[in-house]
Order: structure tokens, then sequence, then C-alpha cells
């Protein structure tokens, strides 16, 4: 079947209007870049997409706590890209590795603080409007809205229609009710009141504070630091920057932010459990004696640090992260000379602190010497002959050493891990697979390597505490808006925006009517218990018993459909 095209009648109406009495298309006017501004503004200041960037930025900080992390651990990270040719350095372009200064980690940051203060300001302006302007005027029908009561004041009790408003008015003030008394004028005048503006001064707290701790956050990652530092018993930390064993700065850091304060580290306690069998040699307390000097002509203090109980000098803040031994090894060479002496750091491994033990010795003739194996406090022997730690204090202290002699590589430019020992370019002159055996020390004891390497002697040991230092200025500021954050958080959940409404007026027989009603915004399970408390204290202002009144009693009416009804309540208003 042939179609035949029908041609649009001529209206004569501009272009981009629709003609009168309906019909043709309607061309849409161009949205043009200020609209499209606006239109992104308004997406972004919404509450949908605060919360969704406030997800985003979970998301995004997941890759930091799985992978690690270049300011933090960076050889960790080296060998990672070592281990991993392929999909290493893709990570890498993607910033996996410097999750937190990443551009997108930044951007995502960003965008929800933008959002946030674009959120919250219009909904404080509206608020403080809303705060000065008078309560909605009274609904016609009262006896739609949640909560219902009508009470019946007798002929000849004085009281008219304008006293009894005026009364109600002063009972809802006495309940902390914002009131506005209106239509004196008239034979049915009324009062509105509302309570409960806290509730949304409480979620503008809570949004602002989560703003106040996003600024602090940042100025913390702009102008704070941090650095790790082992200290041993006797020896003094200065706050220079060669002094840290690693450091962190900030973005904005500069070395002259470093007070010049200095720690020495007197000594260091560990308490065990002695008394319980089934805690037996448990650490019960971590104490470390700290001289502490707050400044180049400052006078020295001495301080305790504990565990979880930081030490603040010089704008920081000192942590006791961690401890363990440090043997006193002396380590001659094939020439009998002192190529190494002093303590050894160890890393505990259980709750024995059974110790892992790496000594380098560069500057050993005529070869370079290196030396790993294990520290035991307390040492013990199985049924093999085998060695093994049984308990943390040094009631029987050993070392157990494995002794390499050749290249350990330090030469070479490229970083190594003081930690371990890289023995590919080293001949293995003590250990069990050897004839000369394995190297076994007592304090005091020494032992004289083969082929003429020199020897190594256990000479004493201490203790050392693995010390975490920050300088974080925004601390206090994030507690501070935390905490108000909390507050805001606790008052927009457990207040309630109530309105209540009281009209009154004269009877023909003499009797003053009086009506109220209430109505929360939102869900409130306690709307019922406020109405009952208003109907006792208007019945007892009145003199009227509770069971004259009127129609509803004491409970009043209650809808059984509280939506129906405040849609009801604000189509009367």
């Amino acid at each position: 079947m042939k179609e035949t095209a029908v041609e649009e009648p001529k209206t004569g109406a501009p272009k981009g209007k629709a003609p009168k009495g309906g019909g043709g298309d309607v061309a849409l006017p161009q949205l043009g870049f200020l609209g499209m501004v606006r239109w992104a503004w308004r997406q972004l200041t919404s509450m949908r997409t605060a919360l969704f960037l406030l997800l985003m930025l979970a998301v995004a900080a997941v890759p930091g706590s799985l992978f690690p992390q270049r300011p933090s651990a960076p050889a960790e990270v080296t060998q990672y890209l070592k281990d991993n040719p392929t999909s290493g350095p893709i990570m890498d372009w993607f910033k996996l590795f410097d999750v937190y200064s990443s551009p997108w980690f930044a951007a995502i940051y960003l965008l929800l603080f933008t959002s946030l203060v674009g959120c919250v300001l219009p909904r404080a302006k509206i608020h403080w409007k809303a705060m000065r302007s008078a309560p909605p005027r009274t609904p016609k029908r009262l006896s739609r809205l949640a909560e219902y009561g009508t009470v019946e004041i007798p002929a000849g009790s004085g009281i008219d229609a304008e006293t009894a408003v005026k009364d109600a008015a002063a009972i809802l003030k006495s309940r902390r009710y914002r009131v506005d008394i209106r239509d004196l004028d008239t034979d049915r005048p009324s009062v509105g009141a509302e309570i409960g503006f806290l509730k949304e001064v409480g979620n503008l707290v809570f949004h602002t504070a989560m703003i106040g701790v996003l600024a602090a956050v940042a100025f913390s990652g702009l102008f704070g630091y941090s650095g790790q530092r082992v200290l041993v018993e006797g020896e003094t930390f200065v706050n220079t920057l060669s002094s840290y064993d690693t450091f962190t700065p900030g973005t904005n850091f500069a070395d002259e932010k470093l007070s010049p304060y200095s720690l020495q580290l007197d000594r260091l306690v560990v308490k065990y459990d002695r008394s319980t069998e089934a805690h037996y040699g448990q650490p019960l307390d971590f104490n470390a004696t700290l001289t502490v000097k707050d400044g180049p002509d400052a006078e020295s203090e001495t301080k305790t640090l504990k565990v979880n109980e930081p030490v603040a000098v010089g704008g920081t803040n000192v942590y006791l992260v961690g401890n363990g031994y440090a043997p006193i090894v002396t380590v001659k060479d094939g020439e009998g000379n002192i190529a190494f002496q002093g303590p050894v750091i160890t890393i505990p491994t259980d709750g024995a602190y059974t110790s892992l033990m790496v000594i380098k010795v560069p500057d050993a003739k005529p070869k370079q010497l290196g030396f790993v194996g294990f520290f035991l406090p307390t040492a013990l022997y199985d049924d093999k002959g085998v060695a093994f730690g049984s308990d943390p204090d040094p009631f029987n202290p050993q070392l157990n050493l494995n002794a390499y002699t050749g290249d350990l590589g330090l030469d070479s430019g490229v970083p190594r891990n003081v930690y371990t020992l890289d023995t590919s370019k080293m001949t293995e002159i003590n250990s069990r697979n050897v004839d000369a055996g394995g190297i076994v020390l007592a304090p005091g004891k020494s032992y004289t390597l083969p082929d003429g390497n020199g020897s190594i002697s256990f000479d004493g040991i201490k203790r050392f505490a693995a010390l975490d230092i920050r300088h974080d200025p925004g601390q206090v500021y994030v507690l501070v808006f935390a905490v108000l954050a909390l507050a805001g958080l606790i008052a927009s959940l457990f207040l309630n925006r109530r309105r209540v409404w009281i009209r009154t007026g004269n009877h023909p027989d003499g009797r003053t009517m009086v009506e109220f009603g209430l109505l929360a915004r939102g869900e409130d399970h306690r709307l019922a218990g406020e109405y009952a408390a208003i109907n006792k204290a208007l019945h007892e202002k009145w003199l009227v018993p509770m069971e004259a009144a009127g129609q509803n009693g004491e409970q009043g009416t209650t809808n059984d459909d509280s939506a129906q009804s405040a849609t009801a309540a604000s189509k009367d208003q």
C-alpha cells in the first residue's frame, strides 16, 4: 500500500515554541556552556555524589594496603618490581605503589572536598532562613495529623479562646518550642510551634566536621613528616635528616622544619609474666627511659616512653613500636685488626625472641667477612642437639652463626638491606655443611675463624628500641573535628523535628473548645509520648480532668497511615 505524505499545518508559531492548542514538535532550547556548568555543579554538590565519592575514596585506598608503598617501604617496592617484570611496571605507571600521592587519588579527594562544601553551604543557608522564619500556618483540619486531640474547657471557667491560645503558647515555650500566635482578631485564634532545629544543625555540623577532617588530614600530608630510628641503649638520636633510618616527608617539607632536639636511650626494661603458668613468659610492660634535650640550650630531662604513651618533644610525638636484643660483637680480620666492634641489631621472630642476626664486615682484610645466624636469649637443646629459644629473658644467651668470606657486594653502588646477606659471591667457611662446623658463642667467648680469616667474640648484650617519630600538625584538628562529627551525628540521629498546632474557639454554650495536632518530619517513634505530655500539660493548666478530655480521651487519636496524614497537612498549609 502506498503511503501518502501529509504536510504539517502552518501555525505561524515562533520557532522553539509549541503552537497553541497542542500538536507538533517542540524545539528545546540549547543548554549552553553556562547551563552545562550549572548542571555539572548541581550534580557534583548533590548528597548522592558526595556519598559515591566517599565510597570511591575508600575503594581507592585499598591498593595502598595490598601493595607495598614506595614512601614507607622502597626496598619492598624494588623487590616487587624485580619479581614481577611484566605486571610491576604497569602497576607502577598507575601509581599503585604511590597510591596516596597519585593524581587519581588526589582527584577523588579534592572532588569529595568540593562536593561536601558545595552541599553543606546551600543547606546551611536554607536552614538559617528556616530557623528565622515563622512556623507554618495552621492547617484547616488538624484531625488529619498524625497525633490529634481535643480539650473542652467548661463554661464559667473564665477562660476564653484568646486566653486559652496564650496559655497553650506558654506551655509550648516551656517545652522549648518556637511559637507563633496568629489570628487573635478572629474567633478561631491558633498557635503554631516548631522544635528540633538542632537535628538539621547536627547534620550540618557532621558534614562540616567531615570537611574539617579532610582539610586537617591534607594539612598534615602537606606539612607533616614521619621517620623511624632504632636506638640501642646508650645511643643518642639527634633530630636531623641524616639520623633517621627511614624518613617520609610531607609534600611541602623543608629541612629547616626539623626541631633541633636530641634523645638518648638510657635503658629499656621489659617485664614478663612469671606468676601464671598459662601466660608464663608473655610481656607485660615495655618501659624506655629517655634523656631528652629540647634544643641546644635547653636542659636535659628524663622521660619515660611506653607503648601507646608517646613522648612529645620538639613538635613531634615519639612512639615505642618495637624492641629487641643487640648483642655486642667484636670481629678481627686476618691481619689482627679490629674490623668491626659494637652492638648488632637483631630481628625477633617469635615470642621467645629468637632473633635473626646479620653482621657485615666490609673493612676486613685480606677478604671481606659476613656472618648470618640467630641469637637465643635462653638457649636449650632438643634431643637431636639443635639449639632453640625457650624464654625471652637472657637466662642463657647464645649466638649461632655461619661465616662467609668474599665479596659482600657493597661496592657496586646498589642499595643493600642491612638485615640480609648476599652470599652469591662469598665462600662459606663456617656452618654445618663444612668441616669447621657452625659458630656457637656464649657471652665472653670468642672463636677463631679457619684459614687465618680472623676471629669473632661475643662481648655482651644490650637492648634496642624501635622508635617512630611523627610530626603531625593536623592531629589536634582531626581530633576536634572528629568529636564534632560524632556530636553532630548523635544529634541528627536522636533529635526529632516536630510541629505542633493548637486552635481554640468559643462555643455558643460558653465552653471553650481546644484542638491540637502534632506532626513529625520523618519517622518519630516518640511523637505519641510528646502528644501525651502536651495533652497532660493542657489539662493541668486549665484544671480539666483527663476524663473530660473530649471524644479522643487521654490517648488521643493516632492515624494508621502517618504518611497520608503528613501529605494532607502539607496540602492544608
